[in-house]
C-alpha cells in the first residue's frame, strides 16, 4: 500500500494550521488559554512573536499550514521510498 502524497500534504497543512489557527483565536477571546502552545510557535516561526492581535495569528497559521503541508509531503514521500516498488509484498 502507498500513500498519496498530495491528500497527505493537504491533511497535514489543514490539521497543523487549523490547530494553531482555533488556538490563536481562542486565545484572543480568553488569554491564559494555550499561551503555552502559541509560546512553542513562537519559538518555532520567524516572525511570530506571541498573540498580540488577530495579524500575529494569521501569521502563525500560514506558517503552520506550510510545515504541516511540507512535513505531510514529506511523511509520505519517505513513507512510499521504504515501502518499495508498488505492487510488493
Amino acid at each position: 500500500m502507498r500513500l498519496n502524497t498530495k491528500a497527505l500534504c493537504i491533511t497535514g497543512a489543514i490539521l497543523w494550521g487549523g490547530c494553531f489557527l482555533v488556538t490563536g483565536i481562542v486565545n484572543l477571546c480568553w488569554p491564559p488559554y494555550g499561551a503555552a502552545w502559541l509560546a512553542i510557535g513562537s519559538s518555532i516561526y520567524p516572525g511570530y512573536h506571541g498573540p498580540a492581535g488577530f495579524g500575529s495569528v494569521i501569521v502563525v497559521t500560514l506558517y503552520a499550514v506550510v510545515d504541516g503541508g511540507l512535513s505531510g509531503a514529506v511523511l509520505a514521500w519517505l513513507y512510499n521510498r521504504l515501502a518499495g516498488p508498488p505492487g510488493a509484498a
